[in-house]
């Protein structure tokens, strides 16, 4: 019991720490905690749904309305999630520009993983022009367009992604590049040392000396012819040597301006050369990231697609419907999620019991269409899900008979009479093969 409050207390603190991270933009670092919020309580409705939302803000759409759909299994009544789902339904179109940029991104990035970029690119400007909250969308974006060194681009995308997702480690990451390439990061730079600098002296600054006196009569006139005394003598023994100096001295300014100047520009000569050997480092880190950029998170939202739709239609008591996506789901991936387990543990009792029966009588009606290459397909869905299903092995051999594939359909034959001596059909499939 003890251990139970313990697990509770950790869950919720995340689940705080995840709600104060959503109220700051934080989306991705929110994700983060909510998500191990989920793992140590799975039955935390607030923190699925919140999930959910931050899917939603972010572009994953599907994600979203799986977190909600999960929400409402595990809690039916009193449920925020369902408000969420009747508000995505109730907007008009959304749900369908939301799957179509999740189909766009993907090929996008089939395109990005092809060497063709500039189909990717061409996509994904289209696709976001339509739904700009994608930000994986924008990311990628991004990322081509710091391979084409096309940096003020790439800064624009990153701009639009952080307005969502203020902290996304990614984006951040992609930014740094990007001003580092496009001077942006220099100019932030002085503008702070500036900020916490000294500031000049101003003219107000100086000190002014005393005013002094003005002289009248005989004093004036001694004090003329000794300032005329003094000229003279200042233009013999100070002026002309100045002057010499001072041409030595504005030689010499010359000298040393033309030495400053070249110095400047071999300053920027080597600049140019820094700046070109990180914009190739720049360039190879990106190829490294796009070569690493995999459809494991397309994959993924696919699945997620695939497990909603089959919920949908077990609710509405549309089994067979349920059947045939069940059968093209890799639910290796959505088993990575544990917070999926029971739901996909009921999906699989229904599949067990009923689905491969309905996958079975969906082959039993294509041979009664005359087509057989369908009916092996059906009968090979309803064996992925009970490997044991003699009936279906036993079929798929008349189906491959009905072909004229004689040497296929023995195999299956073989089989029955192998590997399920004792049932029904082992007499049958010995009556098949001529025994």
């Amino acid at each position: 019991m003890e251990m139970d409050k313990t697990i509770r207390r950790i869950a919720d603190a995340y689940y705080n720490r995840g709600l104060s991270k959503a109220k700051t933009r934080d989306l991705t670092g929110a994700a983060g905690d909510l998500k191990q919020c989920l793992r140590y309580n799975k039955y935390h409705t607030d923190a699925r749904n919140l999930l959910g939302l931050i899917y939603n803000e972010t572009g994953e759409v599907g994600a979203a309305l799986v977190q909600w759909v999960i929400s409402l299994n595990l809690q039916e009544q009193q449920n925020l999630a369902e408000e969420y789902l009747s508000r995505v339904r109730e907007q008009h179109g959304y749900l369908e520009i939301a799957d179509q940029a999740a189909k766009k991104y993907n090929q996008a990035l089939a395109y990005a993983q092809n060497d063709n970029e500039d189909l990717a690119i061409l996509l994904l400007m289209r696709m976001l022009e339509e739904f700009p909250q994608f930000v994986k969308a924008q990311e990628l974006l991004a990322l081509l367009y710091i391979h084409h060194e096309d940096y003020t681009k790439a800064g624009r995308c990153l701009y639009q992604a952080a307005k969502i997702d203020r902290y996304n480690p990614q984006a951040q990451y992609y930014m740094n590049i990007a001003k580092r390439n496009t001077g942006r990061a220099e100019v932030e730079r002085r503008k702070l040392k500036n900020a916490f600098s000294h500031r000049q002296m101003q003219d107000d600054d100086i000190i002014m000396p005393p005013s002094y006196k003005e002289n009248t009569g005989w004093q004036s006139v001694l004090n003329i012819l000794a300032g005329l005394i003094i000229g003279v003598v200042a233009a013999v023994f100070l002026i002309l040597p100045a002057e010499r100096e001072a041409l030595n001295r504005s030689h010499n300014d010359e000298m040393l301006e033309n030495l400053e100047l070249l110095n400047q520009k071999s300053l920027q000569i080597d600049s140019l050369e820094r700046e070109l050997v990180s914009a190739a480092a720049a360039k190879e880190l990106a190829e490294k990231e796009l070569a690493s950029f995999t459809d494991e998170n397309s994959a993924m939202l696919e699945q997620y697609r695939n497990l909603v739709q089959i919920l949908k239609d077990l609710e509405n008591d549309q089994i067979s419907e349920a059947s045939l996506i069940y059968v093209q789901t890799d639910w290796s991936i959505l088993q990575q999620e544990e917070s999926l387990a029971d739901t996909l543990t009921q999906v699989y009792q229904v599949m067990a019991e009923t689905g491969y029966r309905l996958l079975e009588r969906m082959g039993d009606t294509a041979m009664e269409e005359d087509d057989a290459a369908a009916a092996i397909g059906y009968y090979q869905y309803s064996l992925s899900i009970r490997e044991d299903n003699v009936a279906a092995i036993y079929k798929i051999g008349l189906a491959y008979q009905a072909l004229g594939d004689t040497e296929s359909a023995n195999q299956y034959f073989g089989d029955v009479i192998m590997n399920h001596a004792d049932s029904e059909y082992a007499e049958m499939a010995k009556e098949m093969r001529g025994y």
